[in-house]
């Protein structure tokens, strides 16, 4: 099995190097041209599409996206660009080829009212240009018709780069008070995570092609980022890790504006991700634990 993958250096990409690397041959690729002349930037939409002709794979993951949530507002062509038109190449080359296309997509895709877990088939109704450029991506990779697997997450974050709960760690050590907004609801999931469902599912798929469709990923639970935060630095003071911070003081999104509209509601029922597959999806406080240990340890 060949695999090309796109967007290598971000949080998803660089766990599905490792995860994705014992299918077969992997070929990783991120925005700069490689050794081999190939270009994996996603904003050249005419070098993506003769690189997935000369690589002739037979699974394309595409971990790489534009993820400016507040920029998309003001920057929403490159957003389409990014997000829309190159999904739409992807998945024509796809087609052409008879390949996998594997895409990540987000729960912005929806309105985010309400508080039930949003299930795959809900309406779609983006509330910032972001989610819009994500849906419009789902969309089209779903009408060219070629085999695809899109993946629906929520707040990713790797012990690689920079995430919400390493940012609480830097604010705790350095006030007494922090204020963090507690009417947003989600499941804090890693990427190693994503990675490792992606790489079962793939192999799932090969053998059993009507599995193919959209999927809820995201670990189980759910949390305000306030709970998050809080859940943070009482994990961090149990270690005995410097934190000067007293108070975690719960605020209302109103509270804190920004460019984007973020969605109150961003819990993703998993079942069918979790019945089609035969997983167990672990609770987020695990992963968020593990991701802490191993920051702790460097």
């Amino acid at each position: 099995m060949k695999v090309l993958l796109l967007g290598k250096n971000g949080q998803v990409g660089w766990e599905l190097q490792r995860s994705l690397a014992p299918l077969g041959e992997l070929i990783a690729l991120g925005r700069g041209v490689s050794e081999g002349g190939l270009k994996g930037d996603l904003t050249d939409l005419g070098a993506l599409r003769a690189t997935i002709r000369h690589v002739k794979p037979d699974v394309i993951v595409n971990a790489a996206a534009y993820n400016g949530v507040d920029k998309a507002e003001s920057d929403s062509d490159l957003a389409f660009l990014v997000n829309a038109q190159a999904s739409k190449v992807m998945a024509e080359e796809a087609k052409s080829l008879d390949a996998l296309l594997v895409h990540y997509s987000t729960d912005y895709v929806f309105s985010g009212q309400g508080v039930s877990p949003w299930r795959e088939g809900d309406s779609a109704v983006p509330v910032n240009q972001y989610g819009l450029s994500k849906l419009e991506g789902e969309r089209a990779i779903i009408a060219s018709g070629c085999r695809h697997l899109i993946f629906r997450t929520s707040w990713v974050y790797s012990t690689w780069g920079n995430n919400f709960a390493k940012t609480m760690l830097r604010l705790a050590r350095e006030r007494e008070s922090l204020s963090v907004i507690f009417d947003q609801v989600g499941a804090p999931t890693g990427s190693d995570l994503i990675a490792d469902v992606t790489a079962h599912a793939i192999l799932q798929v090969q053998k059993s092609p009507q599995l193919c469709g959209i999927y809820h990923l995201v670990a189980a639970g759910e949390v305000s980022w306030h709970g998050y935060a809080s859940h943070v630095i009482e994990f961090a003071r149990n270690r005995g890790e410097t934190v000067m911070v007293k108070t975690v003081e719960p605020i209302e999104s109103s509270a804190y504006p920004t460019p984007a509209r973020r969605p109150l509601n961003s819990r993703l029922n998993t079942a069918k991700l979790r019945n089609n597959f035969s997983l167990h999806l672990p609770d987020w406080q695990s992963g968020v634990n593990r991701m802490l240990m191993e920051v702790f340890n460097k």
